[in-house]
């Protein structure tokens, strides 16, 4: 059974589709970590105007996103949105793959996605 790196919330997908309507060329958007941050990780979204092969690739609503490859062990499972608060305007990302988070919410700490009890996980969600 198949099942997306990642899934966006309604949110997440209207702001996905206002970032590519608003740029030239754009089809949608990245998402990848890199090493920064106190915490050791960060999650970065990029605009894409051509997707790479070794990428996964997610559509929701019309909004379409792709999944860096090194990514993906360390985003299985996550859920991103769209926030709008006082403090601050992002995707967030809800990502069970998170051991802990700096204080100023910027970085975390990732462990790669335990594929055994993902994969019961989804068969019990099946049944």
């Amino acid at each position: 059974m198949a099942f997306d790196v990642i899934t966006m919330t309604d949110r997440a997908a209207e702001r996905v589709r206002e970032i590519v309507d608003a740029r030239d060329g754009a089809r949608g958007i990245r998402v990848g970590i890199k090493k920064g941050g106190c915490a050791g990780m960060e999650y970065t979204v990029d605009l894409v105007t051509q997707p790479e092969d070794k990428d996964d690739h997610v559509e929701y609503g019309g909004a379409h996103v792709w999944v860096a490859p090194e990514a993906t062990l360390y985003l299985l499972g996550t859920e991103m949105d769209f926030e709008v608060t006082t403090l601050r305007t992002g995707f967030v990302f809800r990502n069970p793959n998170e051991a802990s988070a700096c204080g100023c919410g910027e970085s975390v700490e990732l462990k790669p996605a335990d594929l055994k009890a993902l994969a019961e996980a989804r068969a019990a969600g099946a049944a």
